[in-house]
């Protein structure tokens, strides 16, 4: 399904696309713990976990079209992406050493913002949020707002 699916409320079009970005993240954190390419992880993720229903629960269809579009230029703007990161973490933690999530969650967001065209407050928003459900009792949320705020002002100035 494409985020222009004629139908749906635009509460559900949110829906499909906050369940993009959250597959995005789960795909980049799949691809580098198993080495895994773009070409092999979107297939799997799309016939295999979008509307999936595991343990009785049933996953949020995502947008197609996002999700492809953060996996793939994630991939193609890793090297810029990451350098982005790194000058928005301090010199202590570059990118190599954080939480493996957290730098597919990074790479997903820096892509929305490279080339994205949400918002780039709704995109810190979202990816907040994402860190909110990976780490809900820890600090991580708070920090990815600000390494996110620092990428974005970098990324998109104008929009600031």
């Amino acid at each position: 399904m494409s985020d222009a699916e004629p139908g749906l409320s635009g509460n559900q079009k949110r829906k499909m696309r906050s369940a993009s970005r959250l597959y995005a993240v789960q795909a980049l954190f799949q691809m580098e713990a198993i080495g895994q390419s773009a070409t092999q992880v979107v297939p799997e993720f799309l016939d295999h976990r979008f509307g999936a229903t595991y343990g009785g629960d049933e996953m949020v269809d995502g947008d197609v079209d996002l999700f492809r579009e953060l996996v793939e230029n994630a991939v193609n703007n890793q090297a810029r992406i990451d350098q982005m990161t790194d000058r928005a973490l301090v010199s202590k933690w570059p990118i190599a050493r954080i939480d493996p999530t957290l730098r597919g969650l990074f790479r997903a967001a820096g892509a929305e913002l490279v080339q994205g065209d949400a918002p780039p407050k709704v995109v810190i928003s979202e990816f907040v949020d994402i860190a909110r459900a990976f780490f809900p009792e820890g600090r991580e949320p708070k920090f990815v707002n600000a390494v996110l705020d620092h990428m974005a002002r970098e990324a998109r100035p104008e929009a600031f």
